[in-house]
Formats: structure tokens, C-alpha cells, sequence
């Protein structure tokens, strides 16, 4: 059996902070474990990934803690801001980072560059570590997060169901997608935005106030059975973010057969992947772009035609999605690699 010391963020657990590194981190030490690892869990309590002087300290205690010539993972979100305390117990740790999303500042600079390995959770964000900070091509790695089986969506004929998942922040587009939703008052739609409330009040405020009515509901976080629910009487997964690593949700909602209008950041392509014949199972659109954004959801709900080609490429796409196991065999090959 080989031992591996995973820490992470206080609360990956939480229903009330859903996040996709969360459900990554808790998929993880479960696959690690299921396939003889030893899995010694630490959770930093703290305000990760914005530290302050009490997170550091914690980290610091339970880093010290860890004995001599350990493999170590880290979730980015707690190592890539914490190079004093992490740099200098790289000479007697075997560190390896897990980078959910890529902070492109100096202190993930340093920590990257003294960490014996880095995983990403896409090819984009590996080309992009590389080019930031010039890591050596063979010391970062990729484990794509993998798709728990879900039973279908069946979907209406009029396709007018929209599904946001994500956690209400100027990152995640919603303001973008409010905006888009406003020029297609003349059509009919719903949109369910599912995700946290409390990590911008002020934003969630001003989304709140646009002239929508009961069109678009915020509901809070959902987990488990109840996201199952929301992803069952959806048709159309919608992700406006900024950024995107990769898009847990895109792979989601695909696991479930729908569709996704998503902009075309970061990783997404590749969790958006193909169906057969090379058909993407949904539409990209740029960035920022509410035009662009409305137009391809105008195109959604108009075209009946354009529905079904798309729910096909889903339901082909549903095929060949990861699996988690084989995310955890990844990771556990990188975290062999750093025992030798």
C-alpha cells in the first residue's frame, strides 16, 4: 500500500459551497483509496484561495506534521498562494500540485517550479502553465475529471428549459447571460441559474433587480439528488463564464444527454468534446459577448431541426465520456512517479 497526503480546502464537503474542485478533491481520495492508496486527509480551514494570516498558519502546522520524504498533494487553490510555507518543505516532501485553475502570478510561479509534479485538469490549462511560468513539459501532467453515470434527460419538444449551474460571480457570466436573455423577451423560455448566492451579494443584488420577472430564478446551491432534479427538467445546459479551466458541468449535462451553449474559454472545447461525425453536442459562442450569446440560444429555441441534431451529438458524447477511475489512475501514475 502506498501512502499519499491530500490537502485541501476546508469544506469540500459542504452542500452550501458546491464547487467543481470540490467534487474533483472528494472523487479523487475516494478513487485513490479504492485502488490500495492510503489516503491521510488534511482540510485547511481558512479563506482560501484569498489567505490570510490564520490560513497560513494552519497550513503551516499541518504541513510541519507530515513526516519526511511524504508524497504530498495539494490543491492549488490552497498551494499556489503559499510559497513561503511550501517552497522550503519541497527538500523534504515529495510535493505534487493539483491546479484547478491556473492563478498566473508569482507565487504559484515558485511553488509550481519547486513542486516534483503538477496535474491539470485539461490540456489548455497545461499548455498554459508551461507558457507562464517555462515548467518542464515532462513535470505537468493532465487528469481530466471524470462523468458519473446519470440516468438521461428527456427533454421537452420545445426546448425552452435553461439550465445554469455555477456559482453567481462576474467570472461565471451571469450578468452576460441576463443581458442575452433580455433581447429574447418575444420568445419563450425559463432559466433555473443553480449555484451559490453568497460569494458576490452585491452582484447577485444587481442580477436580482433586471426586469425578468419569474422568467429567471436563482436558487441557491443544489447537490445530489436535488441537482439531479434540475439537470432532469432541463434541455439546455447555458455556461457564460469568463474562464474556464474545463467545465465540470459541461461534462454533467452531457452525462445526462444535453446540449450546452457555452463560451468558448479555456478548457471547454475539450469537455465539450464531439458525438459522432466529429458534431459538437452544443454551440460555443465568445466570451463577454451578450449578442453572441443570444443569438445562439435565438437559434436554440428557433430551430427545431438544430434541437435534435444536438441532443444527438449529446447522447453520442454521453459515450465516451471519462470515467472517474480513470482520473484517479492518472493521478496515482504521477503520484508513483514522484516515489522514485
Amino acid at each position: 500500500m502506498t501512502d499519499v497526503h491530500v490537502v485541501v480546502p476546508d469544506g469540500i464537503d459542504d452542500p452550501a459551497r458546491p464547487s467543481g474542485g470540490n467534487s474533483y478533491d472528494r472523487h479523487l481520495c475516494r478513487g485513490l483509496s479504492s485502488i490500495g492508496w492510503s489516503v491521510h486527509e488534511h482540510a485547511v480551514p481558512g479563506s482560501w484561495p484569498r489567505p490570510d494570516a490564520a490560513s497560513f498558519a494552519a497550513l503551516d502546522a499541518i504541513v510541519q506534521k507530515i513526516p519526511d520524504d511524504a508524497v504530498v498533494l495539494l490543491d492549488g487553490l490552497v498551494a499556489s498562494t503559499a510559497p513561503e510555507t511550501l517552497v522550503p518543505q519541497a527538500r523534504r516532501l515529495r510535493l505534487a500540485v493539483l491546479v484547478h485553475m491556473p492563478l498566473a502570478d508569482h507565487p504559484e510561479r515558485a511553488v509550481l517550479t519547486a513542486a516534483a509534479a503538477v496535474v491539470t485538469t485539461s490540456a489548455w490549462a497545461r499548455r498554459r502553465l508551461v507558457e507562464l511560468y517555462a515548467l518542464p513539459a515532462d513535470q505537468v501532467h493532465v487528469a481530466e475529471p471524470g462523468a458519473a453515470p446519470a440516468d438521461l434527460a428527456t427533454g421537452t419538444a420545445a426546448g425552452d428549459s435553461l439550465l445554469c449551474v455555477a456559482a453567481v460571480t462576474l467570472e461565471k457570466g451571469h450578468d452576460v447571460l441576463l443581458d442575452a436573455l433580455a433581447t429574447m423577451t418575444d420568445m419563450s423560455w425559463r432559466c433555473v441559474c443553480v449555484g451559490r448566492l453568497d460569494r458576490d451579494p452585491a452582484f447577485v443584488e444587481e442580477l436580482r433587480r433586471r426586469p425578468l420577472g419569474d422568467r429567471v430564478s436563482f436558487t441557491g446551491p443544489r447537490t445530489g439528488a436535488d441537482l439531479d432534479r434540475s439537470y432532469a427538467a432541463a434541455d439546455l445546459l447555458v455556461l457564460a463564464s469568463r474562464a474556464e479551466t474545463y467545465g465540470m458541468v459541461v461534462i454533467e449535462a452531457l452525462a445526462r444527454g444535453l446540449p450546452v451553449v457555452a463560451t468558448d474559454v479555456g478548457g471547454v472545447t475539450e469537455a465539450l468534446g464531439q458525438g459522432e461525425g466529429g458534431i459538437r453536442p452544443g454551440l460555443l459562442v465568445p466570451p463577454g459577448d451578450p449578442a453572441a450569446l443570444g443569438a445562439a440560444l435565438r437559434a436554440w429555441l428557433g430551430d427545431a431541426e438544430l434541437r435534435a441534431r444536438l441532443r444527438r451529438a449529446a447522447r453520442e458524447r454521453r459515450e465516451s465520456l471519462p470515467a472517474w477511475s480513470t482520473t484517479t489512475a492518472s493521478i496515482a501514475a504521477v503520484l508513483a512517479g514522484v516515489t522514485r
